[in-house]
């Protein structure tokens, strides 16, 4: 009898232990995790983030579905996430406007990394001239400058009188909203090159090519990639512009679609697909920032 009473109490005084550590598992997962080797308190902002950016994500989708199942926003202006889903796997397997969703990705991402690959081709040689020469520099400067704060809808017009309403005009329109951060950010990181390694190498002999090569273009590495993040996020947010010229399939395109006929469901969810995608390739150009320039904020 005794035994089971101390058995008994035994359970009693372990389960707020067990309730203790298994909070403080909870909790583990969401703290900043432990310094760096030889730095005391910690970088501002160090850290792992995952936990946190997931339990965010979970609890604005059970929100949105609370708000949707409660009918607190009607239909017509928020679908339920279920209806999206569904709507996604609609328009995945039997198509929307005369394409299926698959369709419609390929034809977007066609034109955004075409526009892209031209941009980077283009724009990363000429920022580094511009933050090389002065002559560079002067041609650019006020071009880029010009444009760069102008919405691509107010130079729209423009571009299809001069390139009509094919597929050049759409690439084109895209690839002047990637290349003004792209040539600004390749200009910037020239100019973030401390000038006493440049002094070193021409005092061992160093070709003014080599320095450039070795020097300038090494180091100017992390602030091109950073502008081809940011320029790919307005060639993103570009699409929507350019499938408006005439566009018969892409992601633009569907969404536009879908909103003149009040489809809301669609809306939504082809905004997601466009965010997944440009994420996932953001996740992309992180990883190469990791693997080509290690030394970056170090």
């Amino acid at each position: 009898m005794k035994n089971q009473e101390s058995i008994h109490a035994l359970d009693l005084t372990s389960a707020p232990k067990i309730e203790s550590n298994l909070m403080q598992k909870f909790l583990s997962l969401f703290a900043a995790g432990p310094v760096k080797p030889g730095e005391s308190y910690g970088a501002p902002g160090q850290g792992k983030s995952l936990m946190i950016s997931l339990f965010t994500t979970v609890f604005l989708i059970l929100i949105w579905y609370i708000a949707t199942h409660f009918q607190w926003v009607k239909p017509l202006f928020l679908p339920s996430p279920l209806a999206v889903v569904q709507r996604f796997w609609e328009v995945a397997t039997e198509g929307f406007a005369n394409a299926t969703l698959l369709e419609h990705t390929g034809w977007s991402m066609m034109r955004v990394f075409s526009a892209f690959t031209l941009a980077f081709l283009t724009a990363v040689p000429i920022g580094i001239l511009m933050g090389v020469n002065r002559i560079a520099r002067g041609l650019f400067d006020p071009i880029i400058e010009f444009y760069r704060p102008l919405p691509p809808l107010a130079y729209l017009p423009l571009v299809i009188i001069w390139l009509g309403i094919g597929e050049v005009s759409k690439v084109v329109l895209i690839y002047l909203a990637i290349f003004a951060p792209m040539a600004l950010s390749a200009r910037a990181g020239v100019k973030s090159v401390a000038i006493e390694q440049i002094h070193a190498a021409y005092s061992m002999g160093a070709t003014r090519w080599q320095v450039i090569r070795h020097i300038i273009l090494i180091n100017a590495l992390p602030e091109i990639l950073t502008g081809m993040r940011i320029g790919i996020g307005f060639g993103w947010t570009t699409l929507v512009a350019a499938e408006m010229v005439a566009a018969q399939a892409g992601l633009g395109f569907m969404v536009l679609n879908a909103a003149e006929f009040l489809v809301t469901d669609v809306v939504i969810m082809g905004i997601f697909v466009i965010g997944i995608i440009a994420y996932l390739f953001d996740l992309f150009m992180r990883y190469l920032e990791r693997k080509l320039v290690p030394w970056k904020g170090k």
